[in-house]
């Protein structure tokens, strides 16, 4: 593992990040293993939220999906929410997070779209179009 993941590792057990994410697995009765680049894959997830193909919380990246899903693109994009947890302090990501859908849906109506975090992640490495602004290329574009 290199260094920089190995960083964002303890960084994400020290701000209580990863340990969240492997209670949201325990609770939703997740198969967890160990990963690439110090992530742990948490598999069969079973809450119905939040609604997306995969989510990461700390260093834990889960999917209602079977082992094989997290691949790709798509594994970039959680690896990079990986590194926002690390460098966002950990928990209080999640109510930034929470920000950054309410300005997507008001920018926009996608909360994804223009959500600062999924942006650095690259949306379409997620899944997520590119909704333009709702006040044109005079406003936010």
């Amino acid at each position: 593992m290199r260094r920089r993941h190995r960083v964002r590792q303890v960084l994400n057990y020290v701000n209580l990040s990863t340990p969240l994410g492997l209670l949201i697995a325990v609770a939703g009765r997740a198969r967890v293993r160990r990963g690439e680049q110090g992530l742990l894959y948490a598999h069969g997830y079973r809450i119905r939220f939040p609604v997306a193909g995969a989510f990461t919380v700390g260093n834990v990246v889960l999917t209602a999906h079977d082992e094989g899903y997290l691949t790709g693109a798509l594994l970039r994009h959680e690896d990079r929410h990986a590194t926002q947890y690390a460098f966002c302090i950990g928990l209080p990501m999640l109510v930034l997070y929470v920000l950054a859908v309410v300005v997507s849906f008001a920018v926009c109506g996608h909360p994804a779209s223009w959500n600062v975090f999924e942006r650095l992640a690259d949306l379409e490495d997620g899944g997520y179009p590119r909704h333009p602004s709702r006040w044109g290329r005079r406003g936010l574009e």
